[in-house]
């Protein structure tokens, strides 16, 4: 046995050195084409959380894996790659794509380091904002900065800050209304760029001189500065209540919510009230789960519901009653977790700080470790006299370059292989003249030639990034594959299977069984908040002297959380209420009424008939019968492809997959 191990080893070892030893070896080709164990190990890894290498499961996704390439190679024989809307559309996703290869490394790690420094501490401030447009005029952008800068000076004079930002005049963020312009406590990329680095730094108390951000201009309180308390995920129970509301409906509001946090204290399990009683319809079903705030999240919560939040000492504890400017809220604490070291956050850090508006002021330092790296030179001289050439119909957009001038053909500039003329850089202020504020001519050739040298080199460094970013190649190609995919299959597929009529009602009638109702319930569902409420509305029910919402009526009188009615036709499998705990479907009668436990209340269906399986109609179906026709083709095609596509599979490549991570 032994001996049968240690040759099966050799014979591995000898089968890896036949591949040539490489790293990164073929483990599928189809036709003329080749595909590396990266590429399959990225996509098996990307698209898969619990990562198995069994054979099986190797086995299944290389099934995929052939599907996907068989899919491009047959858009790319159709011509797909080369059609222009999708093109340009590829030419977008590149230049979002390829934004965080074009910064300078040393100056974003520092963007990283002090992102962590505003993660482990938070500040907190209030602002007044005065509007102004991102492309407004020089007049409209003086205009702002004067009304911000006089209500600055204001509140510098001795004026209170939330006098002067609540006041007439005072600032344009609606939210002012009801918090003042305090903005609570915040951490770094909870705010725009610009916003969240005054805000640092601003020294406490004081107010920052005005600061430009695309929403106009602010001026910036810090009013304190502590340690971040982590992130936080909480659930909680809101009933509405907020100015826009009858005095009498804010009563009522307070009224059910202290009704609901007794029920809370007496035992009632803190997600069944939620469900029931909550009016935050996004987080009802999930128990009135939300999503986790705080340090390192873009999820921010108003002040007064994060301090309530973070006072909660323990996890499953729950807070009194707050009032917000939403309504009430009863917050439970889930947990809470402590803000990560550096190095476990760096990673989510930099994919962040790759992706924000502060990478863009690392793009000078950028240029200029290009202009190293490709050997730039230049010679300005032979500009000189070129302000006579182009007047100052330029800043117009109706200058012509119809005079002859010297130099045309000399070399402006030139990097890497790439030599640039002067007649090019004439040629580029014909193509991207417009009108503009007037400035000298001088000044106008002197900015526009700043600006035509960083184009020129960034548009080279672009064209290299595959070839110096493995990865960035390897994502590109991704995406091309995605849009060549999702075109062909929208045009051999859906488009073809919702098109086909007579397709669609063949495919129908040849499958009817697989389209059947399931068993239907025509009644009314009573939703009681416990036993003795159920009591009281079954003994109703069975009078049958009352309608279900005068039962509903009656039985509220004391408690609005009572009883809830519904009638309708309802669906056996897709009505929560009648799933048991074992996943079982509960089995109603015809004229019967039926209580039965849920989410730690009372439930009761009275049955008013009882719909067998049932034949949809080809109408009712039709969502149905589609998506299942669609799959069909693609099954159809894809047999097609493979028939024509001579597939091979690399199995001792695929089968070591783990070992090429």
């Amino acid at each position: 046995m032994k001996k049968n191990l240690q040759s099966l080893v050799i014979a591995l070892a000898v089968t890896l050195t036949s591949f040539g030893q490489s790293t990164d070896p073929v483990v599928l080709k189809i036709d003329n084409n080749e595909f590396n164990i990266s590429e399959f190990n990225y996509i098996y890894t990307k698209n898969n959380k619990d990562i198995s290498y069994k054979k099986n499961d190797l086995n299944t996704y290389m099934e995929l894996f052939i599907d996907y390439k068989l899919k491009v190679k047959e858009a790319k024989r159709l011509g797909y790659d080369t059609i222009p809307r999708l093109v340009a559309e590829l030419g977008q996703y590149r230049t979002q794509l390829s934004q965080p290869y074009m910064i300078d490394k040393e100056k974003n790690e520092a963007l990283i380091v002090e992102a962590y420094d505003r993660t482990i501490n938070e500040i907190r401030a209030s602002h007044i904002l005065i509007r102004v447009g991102e492309n407004a005029s020089p007049s409209d952008t003086l205009k702002g900065y004067n009304e911000v800068l006089a209500l600055r000076n204001r509140i510098v004079g001795g004026e209170d800050f939330i006098a002067v930002a609540s006041g007439k005049g005072g600032s344009q963020d609606p939210s002012v209304e009801v918090n003042g312009g305090d903005l609570g406590y915040f951490t770094a990329l909870q705010m725009v760029y610009p916003f969240e680095d005054a805000a640092f730094k601003t020294p406490i108390g004081e107010v920052s001189m005005p600061i430009r951000t695309k929403f106009g201009y602010h001026i910036i309180k810090t009013t304190d500065k502590r340690l971040a308390k982590g992130k936080i995920q909480t659930a909680h129970i809101m009933i509405l209540s907020n100015d826009k509301m009858s005095k009498s409906d804010n009563v009522k509001a307070e009224e059910k919510i202290n009704e609901i946090y007794g029920l809370l204290e007496n035992g009632d399990k803190f997600e069944d009230l939620a469900m029931k009683f909550s009016d935050d319809q996004s987080s009802k079903e999930k128990g009135g789960l939300l999503p986790e705030f705080g340090a390192s999240t873009k999820q921010r919560m108003v002040p007064m519901f994060e301090a309530a939040a973070f006072k909660i000492e323990n996890d499953g504890g729950y807070a009194k009653p707050i009032l917000t400017s939403y309504g009430w809220h009863i917050i439970k604490r889930i947990k809470v977790t402590p803000i990560p070291d550096y190095k476990e956050m760096y990673r989510g850090l930099k994919l962040k700080v790759e992706r924000d508006i502060r990478a863009q002021t690392t793009k000078k330092a950028f240029i200029e470790t290009l202009k190293k790296e490709y050997k730039f030179s230049e010679n300005k001289s032979i500009l000189n006299g070129f302000d006579k050439i182009v007047d100052e119909s330029i800043m117009q957009g109706k200058w012509k370059k119809s005079v002859p001038f010297t130099n045309d053909e000399k070399v402006l500039f030139s990097y890497a292989d790439k030599s640039i003329s002067l007649d090019e850089f004439a040629t580029y202020l014909l193509e991207t003249q417009r009108r503009e504020k007037p400035t000298s001519v001088s000044s106008y050739i002197e900015n526009k030639y700043e600006v035509f040298v960083t184009s020129e080199i960034t548009r080279y460094e672009d064209s290299q990034l595959e070839s110096k970013y493995p990865e960035f190649k390897t994502l590109m190609q991704e995406y091309q594959d995605g849009i060549l995919i999702f075109e062909i299959m929208q045009n051999e597929i859906w488009n073809k299977a919702s098109k086909d009529s007579a397709g669609l009602v063949n495919y129908y009638t040849e499958h009817k069984s697989d389209f059947f109702f399931p068993t239907r319930y025509n009644g009314t569902l009573y939703t009681c908040k416990n036993r003795s409420i159920a009591k009281q509305a079954r003994k109703l029910i069975k009078e049958g002297r009352m309608s279900p919402e005068e039962i509903a009526l009656q039985l509220n009188e004391s408690s609005a959380l009572n009883l809830k009615t519904k009638t309708a036709t309802f669906n056996s499998e897709t009505t929560p209420e009648f799933k048991k705990k074992s996943s079982k479907l509960r089995t109603l009668k015809k004229g019967k009424i039926t209580c039965f436990k849920f989410n730690g209340g009372v439930c009761i269906m009275d049955t008013k008939d009882v719909l067998s399986p049932s034949e949809r109609e080809f109408k009712e179906a039709k969502g149905l019968v589609t998506a299942a026709y669609q799959n069909e083709l693609q099954v159809k095609w894809l047999g097609e492809l493979r028939e024509k596509s001579k597939v091979e599979i690399v199995e001792i490549i695929l089968y070591s997959a783990k070992n090429f991570k």
